[in-house]
């Protein structure tokens, strides 16, 4: 499984491509001088701006705006930051600029995002990166230094990336972030260390998608060690360990972690949760009984073993997610040596 579609809702809003009256007009002559070549009837895309993008541009604050297109990005986004009230403006989805976000060359869309940071005066969430697996695989993006887009963002309470390989992300001090996401194939311990090692004193919600080795994701819990005991982010309430290869390994881990206690929301999802993980979250019920959720969605879990599972955590009141049950494969590779082989992360190539 990939990235398979785009965002449709992110911080809570719905996500509404931004076209400007000139795009518009010039990506429907597109389609037309496409359909005449193909001997095909041309259907006209109406007035602008359709309805969605009508109803956004009348109230700016209650959608995410996807910023996409083929021109040049810094040309994009000054018609976005010009048409639309950037003080009404919270969220942003940066999409599918698959020049800007090719391995040779990631920094255009990053300078362009620099030269219109002061005009993005209410923003407040971002998504740097919303392509799917038909555009980019998630392992061939290489972003780079991201921490001169939160250092041009002071206000900025989101950040979520995609695509974590060969990106850095140490920013010494950011105040208002709360919210933190890397979502990819694979997460470096170097970079996961550039992470711990930032300064966030409000970050409350940390989600890291840890991914397989074979993709860059070698973060152990020696990498996340300031984060587990507490120290790194006084804050955190909401800790995500997402789509791991070897999710039963980090049970006992953040059972016996300090910061375990504060949390009330964990993440386990999307990895290779088996039946030895699910028994030691049975045995460390616990430690996980003040938790609101637990989300173990898209697991390798028994149907016994998550019966076992939830009766664990019955009456604790917490929410745990059982959904998606999976079955590991029977096919076994020679060069294997780990032991989740047959079971497989949902992001992964």
């Amino acid at each position: 499984m990939a990235f398979e579609t785009h965002l449709t809702e992110f911080a809570g809003l719905p996500v509404v491509e931004y076209r400007s009256p000139e795009e518009w007009a010039r990506e429907a002559e597109k389609d037309r001088e496409r359909a005449e070549r193909r001997g095909r009837g041309f259907t006209d895309p109406g007035p602008y701006p359709p309805p969605a993008l009508a109803a956004a541009l009348a109230d700016p604050g209650s959608a995410a705006w996807r910023l996409s297109a083929d021109e040049e990005p810094s040309d994009h986004y000054r018609r976005f930051t010009a048409q639309v009230d950037q003080d009404r403006v919270a969220a942003v989805v940066l999409g599918d600029m698959r020049e800007t976000f090719s391995v040779q060359c990631p920094d255009p869309l990053k300078r362009a995002l620099l030269e219109v940071a002061p005009d993005l005066t209410g923003l407040r969430s971002l998504f740097y990166c919303d392509v799917t697996y038909e555009q980019l695989e998630v392992s061939w993006l290489e972003l780079g230094d991201m921490a001169p887009v939160l250092d041009a963002l002071p206000r900025l309470t989101e950040f979520a990336v995609r695509g974590t390989g060969g990106m850095s992300l140490h920013v010494p001090r950011h105040d208002s972030l709360r919210r933190l996401t890397l979502q990819g194939g694979g997460l470096p311990a170097g970079l996961t260390r550039e992470v711990v090692s930032s300064g966030y004193p409000a970050l409350e919600h940390l989600e890291l998608w840890l991914g397989v080795e074979n993709y860059g994701g070698d973060t152990t819990p020696e990498d996340l060690a300031p984060v587990l005991s507490g120290e790194a982010f006084p804050r955190l309430r909401s800790l995500g360990l997402r789509n791991a290869e070897h999710t039963d390994d980090w049970v006992p881990v953040l059972a016996e972690a300090p910061v375990a206690s504060r949390l009330h929301t964990l993440d386990l999802s999307l990895g290779t949760l088996t039946d030895k993980g699910g028994q030691a979250l049975v045995e460390a019920a616990a430690a996980f009984g003040h938790l609101k959720r637990l989300d173990l969605h898209r697991h390798y879990l028994s149907e016994e073993m998550s019966e076992q599972v939830r009766a664990a955590f019955a009456g604790t009141g917490v929410d745990v997610d059982l959904s998606g049950r999976e079955v590991g494969s029977d096919w076994e590779d020679e060069n294997f040596d780990y032991d989740s082989a047959g079971y497989y992360t949902a992001v992964a190539e």
